[in-house]
């Protein structure tokens, strides 16, 4: 499932298409291209079985927007869109009991569904974080619906880790078996529904940007349920690190490793399926050309080092470079030492690394090995792996 879903969601292209399977009615894709910020603002015409989202609303390709809206604006796209599916399909919730949509009656709920090795996930938590705060008293409830891409992400030790480092205090609810993704015909990460105080859903929108809109669309949905003094300011966020807004300059797209999703795979020995393969790094990478060295064995969701060193190369052109990686199986650390064109990042360092290069896997995430200081050019990235067994899955840019 896991898999079919990160196909659906994620393309090269950033388009978006308009289908009619025969098992749906008026149901439609959108291709959102992580490395260009893709916002897509959509209307749910209903939520009812056997029937998908519909009718694309608004699509923008650019960096992702902080807009506002008017309040007779808000009140027109706030039309009734069907009942709040229910959450018992989660396997476990995270500060909270055990919540459904009778208990929540009376109250405005968010419901955020993210993933936490997703970048376009973690960059709107600084607003959601705030939302969930400003408005806690006048009546919103916020929910993160945590539904896994990767395997280990399925893992509630790994969640809860997850939630802790990312300071969440709001109720989030585990999805690993898809089931909370499912009732809502979901099919994005992140995707945001908003609720009434009658538990119907009024709106809906997908991708990041756009948080101003959505603030309104809080504010607009308070009002309605009689609280009193709701603050018509914005919140304003200045995240750094992971949370960071995403750069203008983005040339490079998400790359998958495993060979399930991978493209642009460069090293001169080709890749080997679920075999142990000894591999070198491209002489001359094309831009978006990623390659290998050392002894590796392919998967189709991960590489995995089969004796250390070993090396993966990136030619890419991006402010942010991360890089989804997993311990051993075992959970052993693992050291690494990144480069850029050859010498240390320096100044360009990531959160996750030294400005020598250095840094250690701990625990299964997305690490963020290098953010460029200055103009952004095209770069060439190596990450040396020094002990065996790590695990390498995404490369994701912002």
């Amino acid at each position: 499932m896991a898999k079919e879903i990160a196909q659906d969601r994620r393309r090269s292209l950033g388009v978006a298409a308009m289908t009619t399977p025969t098992n749906r009615a008026l149901s439609f894709e959108v291709w959102i291209r992580r490395a260009l910020g893709v916002t897509v603002m959509i209307a749910i015409v209903a939520i009812a079985p056997n029937s998908g989202i519909s009718l694309l609303k608004t699509f923008s390709l650019g960096k992702p927007a902080i807009l506002t809206a008017s309040a007779q604006e808000t009140q027109k796209a706030l039309t009734d869109k069907g009942p709040m599916p229910e959450l018992a399909g989660a396997v476990g919730w995270l500060n909270t009991a055990p919540l459904n949509p009778a208990a929540l009656r009376g109250k405005v709920v968010l419901i955020d569904f993210w993933t936490y090795t997703c970048i376009n996930s973690l960059r709107p938590l600084p607003y959601v974080k705030s939302w969930a705060a400003k408005y806690r008293n006048a009546g919103l409830v916020v929910i993160g619906v945590h539904t896994p891409e990767f395997s280990f992400e399925k893992e509630r030790v790994n969640v809860e880790n997850a939630v802790r480092e990312l300071k969440i205090i709001y109720p989030v609810a585990i999805d690993s078996n898809y089931k909370i993704w499912q009732a809502f015909r979901n099919e994005y990460w992140p995707a945001q529904y908003f609720i009434d105080g009658k538990g119907r859903i009024r709106y809906h929108h997908a991708g990041e940007g756009d948080y101003g809109a959505l603030e309104r669309v809080i504010q607009e949905l308070l009002r309605e349920r009689g609280a009193a003094g709701v603050d018509a300011s914005l919140v304003s966020t200045s995240a750094g690190g992971i949370e960071a807004a995403p750069s203008m300059d983005e040339g490079s797209p998400e790359t998958f490793i495993g060979y399930d999703h991978t493209e642009r795979f460069a090293s001169p020995q080709g890749l080997a399926r679920d075999s142990r393969q000894t591999y070198s790094l491209p002489a001359k990478p094309l831009l978006n050309q990623w390659g290998l060295s050392g002894t590796w064995t392919v998967g189709g969701e991960s590489v995995v080092l089969e004796e250390a060193p070993g090396r993966i190369l990136f030619q890419f052109h991006s402010r942010d470079l991360h890089l989804v990686v997993a311990p051993t199986k075992g959970g052993k650390p693992v050291r690494f030492k990144v480069t850029l064109d050859g010498t240390a990042p320096g100044d360009s360092h990531g959160s996750d690394s030294a400005p020598d290069g250095t840094g250690v896997v701990r625990e299964p995430r997305l690490y963020q090995l290098i953010r460029q200081k200055g103009q952004v050019r095209d770069r060439t990235f190596v990450i040396e792996f020094l002990d065996p067994g790590v695990q390498a899955l995404d490369f994701t840019f912002g």
